[in-house]
């Protein structure tokens, strides 16, 4: 996975730690060059000097190749323009947007971009969301405890029941989506092919949902 981080304060340089020592290629991009001591001597990836929504810096952060794109500078406003250059202009797969002031969340869901506060998420839980960046997260409550998952079912699961998807406190099958019309399932609700499912998911039970799939997938 290739992911551009848009600001190298704490939870920047953390966070592009992290995923470089996951063996993914990361590339900071910081006004401040002094910043880069924020990462460590040996950090692999790339650091690039600017402001993260100037497009040529972008392309030559390779945004065009880029799988995500993590917003995490001190600023909502900077935050919000890079994410939605990312996003509109660039169409990368994944957005994330650090945010300061909750009022301004609704701008960001109407954008189709997850955020994440600034003291009560942590890096973990951003590195989570990349992680599973193929479940489709279109909502988070609280402080990013449930999010809102939707999937697309493969092959395999059609003919089974629905309720066989859920895990009591951890994931349960919110609505599905068959034939651009959708409802609300019962307990004996059959899955057909193309059903697309949205999913109630406790954050810590996307690792359970994921692995799931790919085993019955036999990834």
């Amino acid at each position: 996975m290739k992911t551009i981080i848009m600001g190298c304060g704490r939870v920047g340089a953390a966070l592009a730690h992290q995923l470089s020592a996951d063996r993914h290629e990361v590339v900071v991009l910081d006004r401040d060059p002094e910043s880069r001591e924020l990462l460590p001597k040996a950090f692999p990836g790339e650091f690039l000097v600017g402001n993260g929504y100037n497009r040529a810096l972008l392309e030559r952060a390779g945004i065009s190749t880029a799988d995500a794109f993590v917003a995490v500078t001190s600023g909502d406003n900077t935050n919000i323009v890079g994410a939605r250059i990312a996003k509109e202009d660039y169409r990368v797969p994944h957005v994330i947007a650090r945010i300061y002031d909750p009022r301004r969340a609704d701008i960001y869901q109407q954008l189709g971009i997850p955020t994440v506060a600034s003291v009560r998420w942590t890096v973990n839980r951003i590195s989570q969301l990349l992680r599973h960046r193929y479940l489709d997260p279109d909502v988070t409550f609280g402080n990013g405890e449930t999010l809102l998952v939707r999937e697309t079912l493969p092959a395999w699961f059609t003919g089974r029941q629905l309720h066989d998807l859920e895990v009591s406190g951890q994931i349960r099958v919110v609505a599905v989506t068959r034939g651009g019309h959708s409802f609300l399932p019962t307990v004996d609700s059959l899955a057909k092919a193309g059903d697309t499912v949205s999913l109630a998911v406790a954050a810590t039970a996307l690792d359970r949902l994921r692995s799931f799939l790919d085993k019955e997938l036999g990834s």
